[in-house]
Formats: C-alpha cells, structure tokens, sequence
C-alpha cells in the first residue's frame, strides 16, 4: 500500500525547491542585467566616505545613488537617465558620483545616517556630510538635470 502522505511531502518539498530555484535565478538574470546598465552609465563612483573627502578637495558636491543592482527602476534610471551624455556631463561638472549598493554595509549604514529607505534613494550631499537635497527620481534626463 502507498503512503499518500509521502507523496504529498514529496511533491510540497519539490514546489519549495522550485521555487526557491525560480528566485534565486530572477535574482541572478536581474543583477546581470543592473550591472551590464550600470557599466553602460560610463560614470566612475567613488565609495561615499572617498566621496566626500574628493567633493571637499575639488570644491564640488556628492551626489549619491543608493540602488540594488537587482532592481529594474534603478537599471531605468542607469538606462534612461544616467547614460545621458548630457546629465553625465552636468555630474562630471558639479559632483563626485557615489553610487551604494542597498543591501551593502555602506548602503545599511548611509539609510541610517540620512534616515533614508529603499531604492533608487538620491541625495545631493555637502563635503561636510550634511544634505543639500534629496532628488526625486524621474526618467527624464531633462527633469534631472534641471533638479541638479
């Protein structure tokens, strides 16, 4: 005689699996995908503590992107606004670029600090640390620079 509760268990076990398989792989595909727009942004971060002590040598402002590389409105916000040549251009003038990863010690510290969450989080940040403003996110390279 069979055990139909055997069966069952085995075929809950097999749903967990595959699930849990079917996640980890989104997760894989959509971090590929983050960083092959974030490469494509050509902008050079530099970590946020760096940041600060670059934006206070070059008489400039840090502007900082708190992002997961998995998260398809940031990988927007890489493809539509920040591989603008234009807002690029706009960031290279006035900024020293600092881009944090969410889920990062540094990112988990920098939400603490700037009583911040999620993500996309911009702010524009004085050398000395304290904020200048906090950006809206728009996938309008023209209502971006207009915010810088």
């Amino acid at each position: 005689m069979k055990c139909l509760f055997c069966g069952k268990i085995k075929s809950a076990v097999f749903f967990v699996v595959a699930l849990l398989a079917a996640y980890f792989i989104n997760v894989e595909v959509q971090s590929y995908f983050g960083r092959q727009a974030l490469a494509g942004t050509g902008l050079e971060s530099v970590a946020f503590e760096d940041a600060l002590a670059k934006a206070g040598n070059d008489g400039k402002l840090v502007l900082v992107d708190v992002s997961a590389i998995w998260c398809s409105t940031c990988r927007k916000l890489d493809n539509t606004v920040f591989s603008d040549d234009s807002v690029k251009a706009a960031i290279n003038e006035k900024y020293v670029f600092s881009r944090i990863e969410y889920e990062s010690e540094e990112g988990q510290r920098f939400l603490e600090r700037y009583n911040a969450s999620g993500f996309p989080t911009l702010f524009v940040i004085r050398p000395d640390g304290s904020i200048v403003r906090r950006l809206r996110v728009t996938f309008s390279p023209e209502e971006f620079r207009s915010q810088l």
